[in-house]
């Protein structure tokens, strides 16, 4: 398991409208082609830099690929980055603030301490 890769999907995604609409639409097709193409790249570094093993685990794949943001919060994902990419996601689906009320209520079942997000 790999809280920055985690981190570092839901940052990337985060900052590209395309994206985002693809996540939305194709969410498992854009988990698979992220982590083929994007994982292993070391941001703000010339393309030919890279790294070669990061990869998600089968649970981070799962949670990413269904948009089970309560699962990728339990896994250490930054909470911000998670209530950002997913507002983006489905806050039109919803009444205002509607969405950021869901998230809470999906994630009222953690007390404190909250999982750990360090990296």
């Amino acid at each position: 398991m790999s809280k920055y890769l985690l981190n570092k999907f839901l940052f990337t995604v985060d900052r590209d409208p395309e994206l985002v609409e693809r996540y939305r639409d194709d969410p498992a097709a854009t988990v698979q082609w992220w982590e083929e193409t994007q994982a292993n790249r070391l941001l703000n570094c010339p393309e030919m830099e890279s790294s070669t093993w990061l990869q998600f685990d089968d649970v981070e794949r799962e949670a990413l690929a269904s948009h089970d943001y309560p699962t990728l919060f339990e896994l250490g994902a930054h909470p911000f980055l998670t209530l950002t990419l997913f507002i983006a996601v489905f806050e039109r689906d919803h009444p205002p603030l509607g969405f950021q009320l869901e998230y809470a209520q999906r994630l009222a079942r953690f007390g404190l301490p909250y999982p750990d997000i360090a990296t």
